[in-house]
């Protein structure tokens, strides 16, 4: 078994390094950000190909991550949940691109009691992830494993052979406009608001491009969001953008209104062009997946493994 570097922990970094830990090999994460501070940690985590390509490689991975998702699911320390929800839009609007990737899609019409202003939709169960509980889980599986994570800030990749690794695994997100020279990833500004949980057991979607907003309920909160700025890299969060947040979530969701407000936060999306899931001699990239880290990371992980065993 090969001795592999990962670079990033990041819910894609991560959980590449559980596959490749559970494949046998030697497994270290290394990253400038702990897992609690990457973009991972402020995604509302609801299962979603958003802002990544191909279509057909993005399908086939989120089918991959949804069904491993359906089965952590039923453990609660995982934090992973299955949630009804429906994705709402303001036209009619064609099926999804992605819709073999989920078990049972059903079309939602006016008369089923859309919210108003809308036209069409469709509803299904999708995993909704607890990311900082999700994450904790992700790196107790990697230690459990034999596989270590440590802050380190890289100004390159490491290198191979010697004593360095025999193969390093690039998850670098954001990163790799550095790491890999790879101008073509960019930043997506994506702020959100957190707020009480009122009881609320299902998820909301209006795919109102430029301006998402969605609702993603969590045990103990709801995240509300959300912003969709391109080329965006401000982590600070702005006030009157929360303020249109809230006012959309509750227009889509009214039981919100009054709803205690208990955070905000900002990630930055790593985007690409289309998701680089690729070996380069002893480097395995895979990165570039914008809004879809969550809903592809199980579909990627298990191709990295299997490109590392290539080698």
């Amino acid at each position: 078994m090969a001795r592999v570097i990962v670079v990033g922990a990041g819910v894609v970094g991560l959980t590449s390094a559980v596959r490749l830990a559970e494949a046998g090999h030697r497994v270290d994460v290394v990253g400038r950000d702990l897992p609690h501070e990457t973009t991972s940690a402020v995604a509302a985590a609801l299962w979603y190909p958003y802002l990544a390509l191909p279509q057909e490689r993005v399908a086939a991975w989120g089918a991959q991550a949804y069904d491993v998702f359906t089965g952590l699911a039923t453990d609660p320390a995982t934090g992973v949940r299955m949630l009804p929800g429906t994705e709402v839009f303001r036209t009619i609007a064609t099926d999804p691109w992605w819709r073999g990737a989920v078990p049972a899609l059903r079309r939602v019409t006016p008369t089923d009691g859309l919210p108003p202003g809308y036209v069409d939709g469709w509803a299904f169960v999708a995993p909704v992830v607890d990311m900082p509980v999700y994450l904790a889980w992700l790196v107790a599986r990697l230690e459990a494993l034999g596989g270590t994570l440590t802050r380190l800030n890289l100004a390159a990749l490491p290198t191979t052979g010697g004593a360095g690794a025999d193969v390093v695994v690039d998850c670098a997100g954001l990163g790799t406009r550095l790491l890999a020279a790879d101008q073509t990833v960019v930043p997506v500004r994506g702020q959100v608001v957190v707020v009480e949980q009122i009881g609320l057991e299902e998820w909301w979607l209006a795919g109102e491009e430029g301006a998402p907003t969605y609702v993603v309920p969590r045990r103990d909160e709801i995240i509300l969001g959300g912003t969709e700025e391109h080329g965006e890299w401000s982590r600070t969060p702005d006030p009157a953008t929360a303020r249109l947040i809230v006012e959309r979530a509750t227009a889509l969701v009214p039981p919100l209104g009054g709803a205690k407000v208990l955070g905000h936060k900002v990630g930055l999306r790593p985007a690409r062009p289309s998701v680089r899931l690729e070996r380069e001699g002893d480097v395995v990239h895979c990165y570039g997946h914008g809004g879809a880290g969550v809903t592809l990371s199980w579909g990627c992980a298990d191709e990295v493994a299997a490109l590392v065993g290539a080698g």
